[in-house]
Formats: C-alpha cells, structure tokens, sequence
C-alpha cells in the first residue's frame, strides 16, 4: 500500500485510482470523488453544508406540497457518472429509483437515473472549476434533465441550466431577494436567501 498525495493509505501509489481505491479511503468526515482515475477532496465549510442541507429541505417539502414521486438526497451519497463517481450536494431520483437502491443496499445511484441536480460552489477552490465547468459538460453527457449552480457569495443566488439538444442552457439566474420559480422537475418555489438563513 502506498500514500496518495491525499495523505491516505491507497492501493497504488500514482494512480489511475479505481472505486475500490474509493471505498478504502477511512470514514473520517472527509469526502472524495473519482473522475478519469482521479480522487479528489471536496471542500467544505460551515456555510457550503449548510446551504446543501437548507436546498435539500427546500426540495423535500416542494416535493411533498406537489405530491411528486421523487426522492431528494445528496452527498454523501454517490452518482456515477461517465467519469467516474460523484457526490452532488443535492439530486433528485425517481420514488420508485430510490426505494430499489434502498433494497439493494446500495449508496451509488446510476447517473442517468437522476432527473435533477445541484452544487454550491466553494470559490478559490479546485472544484469551482469543477462545478461550473467540469460538470456542466458531465452531467449533461449523463443526461441529467437539470442543473443548478449555487453560489452563496457576495449574496445567494442559484443559475438554473435545462438539457436541450445534449448541452446545458442557461434558463435564469435568480438573486437573493427574487424568487426560484420552475415547474419542473416539479414545482419548486423559494427565495435563495434563504440559502443562508439560520433557523
């Protein structure tokens, strides 16, 4: 066994890094995705999980109010992608898709099985890049129908992309003060501010 440069005990030294090499990694709060061979350690901070946590609920209670067959998750849950694994911060699946994996047992979710979803950036970091650019191209590849970007800085504000033709299109972007207004994937109505509200 050979240390990455994360600092764990891997199965090779220099990679290409495999979902076996995933799974090894100790439970120790720490979050990691695969990409092209690649693990890489997500950022998180107070406000990032917490605006996760907040846009989760958000969904869940939308969800219920609609009566939608849909199941809200996200991280530390994983997707897999054609590049690897992912961890979203928040995604949708089908009722019926989530009751299967729960059966199975099973913390992956087949990418294409996802009918939404969403990442808050962490500026000045590796994965900004990741989010806006990286994984607009991957999760339009995997065909997820929609994906929004949040950002929390200077104030919330969420830039909701729609799949058209196989590429992400920009639908709005919505600032703190406005409201997040959509029909689909169901019908969701909130003010990003509330985003980084305290209860």
């Amino acid at each position: 066994m050979h240390v990455a440069a994360t600092g764990r005990t891997l199965g090779r030294a220099h990679g290409p890094y495999t979902l076996y090499d995933l799974d090894a990694l100790p439970e120790d709060g720490r979050r990691y995705e695969l990409a092209d061979g690649w693990l890489t350690e997500l950022p998180g901070d107070v406000w990032h999980d917490h605006a996760a946590e907040r846009l989760k609920e958000i969904l869940k209670d939308a969800a219920r109010q609609a009566d939608a067959d849909v199941h809200v998750a996200g991280a530390p849950q994983d997707v897999t992608t054609g590049a690897g694994v992912r961890k979203p911060d928040v995604f949708a699946v089908a009722r019926d898709v989530a009751r299967l994996a729960l059966e199975r047992r099973t913390r992956t979710y087949y990418g294409p099985d996802l009918i939404f979803v969403a990442e808050v950036v962490t500026p000045r970091t590796g994965n900004e890049q990741t989010d806006r650019v990286r994984k607009v191209e991957e999760y339009a590849a995997t065909g997820i129908p929609h994906y929004w970007l949040v950002d929390l800085e200077p104030r919330p504000a969420v830039t909701l992309l729609e799949l058209a033709d196989g590429r992400y299109e920009i639908v709005r972007r919505v600032r703190a003060g406005e409201a997040v207004e959509v029909a689909r994937p169901f019908p969701i109505a909130f003010d990003p501010a509330r985003l980084s509200e305290m209860e």
